[in-house]
């Protein structure tokens, strides 16, 4: 009798242990691992020819312009500041920085018209840092020196640089090639990833443009006409990226509905940063 109540003694102990090691309270459930959120950054390239349309739409169209896009950043080519050609007078970046609500930076690539001529970016993002740059001509051509505009910028903890650039424009390519070599030098000493707008004035298949796909990957594939606005027949206008592995296209297109404010069509891009 008393192995018998022993027995059922430790029997019930064993099971009432079981099912508190079996108690889901007392269970530890692993932490979700943290999902990541992707950083994405809308940006815009725009040869504005200079704001020199005047009239309607002026100034105020090209903001129009800009704001109806709402990009993150704006690569600017064509930009006069203080000019005695351009009806508006004035330093055009500042002026549009302050109508669309973004910081400006400006690089002069000339002196033109009594005033400065160059690129510049418009940036929703706290602007980190600058740097210009001056791309020269080759001695048997000649011809305009261009510039180069790069800031850096940061989202959700990663940085990269924007930049805006404009090549030359005569119908021999070669500055235009001996440029793509100085813009390549240029991104080849950046340390962190880059993403570049500008009115290269080459189409896809150049040799300029085969020469920054050494170092840069075409945000478009079948890259849609940019320029002219009456009668868009030609792509030099693009949104351009490097490292390919720390960058990738979401969305790439061409406003065309913005015909009256300049002679090119803007491209909008918005890119992942990875």
């Amino acid at each position: 009798m008393r192995s018998t109540v022993l027995y059922f003694l430790i029997l019930f102990c064993y099971s009432f242990l079981l099912a508190g090691c079996d108690s889901s309270k007392d269970r530890i459930e692993p932490e979700p691992e943290p999902v990541e959120e992707a950083t994405t950054v809308k940006v815009m390239t725009y040869n504005i020819w200079g704001a020199r349309s005047g009239g309607i739409p002026g100034l105020q169209g090209l903001a129009d312009v800009i704001k109806k896009a709402d990009p993150d950043l704006v690569a600017l080519q064509e930009v006069d500041k203080f000019t005695s050609r351009n009806s508006q007078n004035g330093d055009i970046a500042k002026e549009l920085a302050e109508l669309t609500d973004m910081e400006y930076y400006f690089v002069k690539a000339i002196n033109v018209s009594g005033g400065e001529y160059g690129d510049a970016i418009l940036s929703k993002l706290p602007i980190k840092e600058t740097k210009g740059y001056r791309l020269t001509t080759t001695a048997e051509l000649g011809g305009e020196l261009r510039s180069v505009a790069r800031i850096t910028v940061e989202r959700d903890g990663k940085e990269f640089y924007f930049i805006s650039t404009h090549l030359d424009h005569l119908s021999n390519e070669a500055n235009r090639i001996h440029q793509a070599k100085e813009l390549n030098a240029i991104i080849t000493d950046l340390d962190k990833p880059v993403i570049l707008g500008g009115d290269l004035n080459a189409r896809p298949d150049s040799e300029t443009i085969g020469l920054l796909k050494q170092q840069l990957t075409m945000g478009c594939t079948n890259c849609q006409f940019t320029f002219p606005t009456s009668g868009a027949n030609r792509t030099i206008d693009y949104l351009m990226y490097a490292p390919l592995n720390a960058i990738k296209v979401l969305n790439y297109q061409v406003f065309d509905y913005a015909s009256k404010e300049s002679d090119h069509f803007p491209v909008v891009a918005t890119f992942e940063i990875k």
